[in-house]
């Protein structure tokens, strides 16, 4: 069994699949616009696990079908058996319905009578309330870090920037995508809290498949790395408003390009359900 090779930076979630993932190119676009009725076999994902590494196979295997839902791999609709999963990483149900548990808990698998395990949808709503709590969340994080991260946190930050630009001049969204989950855990990092990080993963699940719809044609590349050069700036400052404003800036994006993208990729998305309280403001 291969082992899952290692990404070049520090992250809370690999992106052991980024090779794998559809790119931003019109046959990327295709692939992502596909149905459930025109979908491919289920991916190769056994290089994503590791069975000499101490973390559980459960755990593994739940990263490895979340990532690959959410670069498209698997489409809304895509049926998934236990069977077939354990088949493919050669491993008992047990792990494979303990990661099942947890995809259900985020909100990107769902069980219907009579049809079985699917890939849900993406609900607009979810990803309006996934927002705000991260807003809520890394609004505070970033000004916390605005006073007490380091001269070594700042150029870690500096460096992934620079990575940044280069992902985009390669227009390699995948890669783009792994240096901006990098970017916001290690500001969270730089105050000695990942644990404020790993409280909005499932969160924004529903929004980190938006996020990677939008790439590169509604939400372009230089515009987020300006957005984040901007909470970099206020970092650099040290100060604590102007980093969290530029923070608060960049994560409300999503609501700019959440109604073309559901426009553009119907199939992915159920039917919109306005809140009473509007989140978006």
């Amino acid at each position: 069994m291969p082992t899952r090779k290692s990404p070049d930076i520090a992250l809370p979630l690999p992106v052991a699949l980024a090779a794998d993932a559809p790119r931003a190119s019109a046959g990327g676009r295709q692939r992502i616009r596909a149905t459930a009725e025109s979908r491919a076999p289920l991916p190769d994902l056994t290089e994503s696990v590791s069975f000499d590494s101490h973390e559980p196979i459960s755990k593994q295997i739940f990263r490895a079908l979340r990532e690959a839902i959410f670069v498209g791999q698997m489409v809304p609709g895509t049926p998934l058996s236990e069977k077939e999963v354990s088949d493919m990483f050669q491993v008992s149900r047990q792990p494979v319905r303990e990661a099942f548990i947890k995809l259900v808990e985020a909100g990107v698998l769902q069980v219907l009578p009579q049809r079985g395990t699917l890939v849900k949808r993406i609900s607009p709503r979810k990803v309006r309330e996934g927002r705000f709590i991260r807003e809520a969340v890394e609004t505070a994080v970033v000004r916390k870090a605005a006073v007490a991260i380091t001269d070594a946190q700042l150029q870690s930050l500096t460096d992934n920037l620079r990575d940044q630009r280069l992902a985009a001049r390669a227009n390699d969204t995948a890669a783009f995508l792994a240096l901006d989950e990098a970017f916001h855990y290690g500001i969270a990092q730089s105050i000695d809290c990942t644990a404020a990080w790993e409280t909005i993963q499932d969160i924004k699940a529903q929004m980190d498949r938006v996020r990677y719809l939008s790439l590169p044609d509604v939400s372009p590349l230089d515009l987020l790395i300006r957005q984040h050069a901007k909470i970099l700036a206020g970092l650099r400052a040290h100060d604590a408003s102007a980093a969290e404003e530029a923070m608060r800036h960049h994560l409300r994006e999503i609501l700019v390009s959440l109604g073309p993208i559901a426009a553009r990729n119907p199939d992915w998305f159920e039917a919109d359900e306005p809140e009473r309280v509007p989140l978006s403001v």
